[in-house]
């Protein structure tokens, strides 16, 4: 199980991701409106600006402060990472 950085030391899963997408057009907007009010969002954010949103395969939507390209390329070097281990 390989966990990928989302800011402020806090861990997913990155087999349980679906989608990293940005936060800006209106449907997303919507999507986390209805996470939040289903009690299925996770604020990750610690108050900052909403920069990513994590869809997870349980339902679930995380909200994260840093770029949804820089959590890609974090979960891209952990896969890596792991091909190397299994040489």
């Amino acid at each position: 199980m390989q966990l990928v950085n989302i800011g402020f030391g806090n861990m997913v899963s990155q087999e349980r991701i679906i989608s990293i997408i940005s936060p800006e057009s209106a449907p997303i907007k919507r999507m986390i409106q209805d996470a939040r009010d289903s009690k299925t969002a996770i604020d990750a954010t610690y108050g900052r600006r909403t920069r990513s949103v994590i869809i997870m395969d349980s339902g679930h939507i995380i909200l994260s402060a840093v770029q949804p390209e820089t959590i890609a390329n974090r979960a891209d070097m952990s896969q890596e990472e792991q091909e190397e281990e299994e040489k």
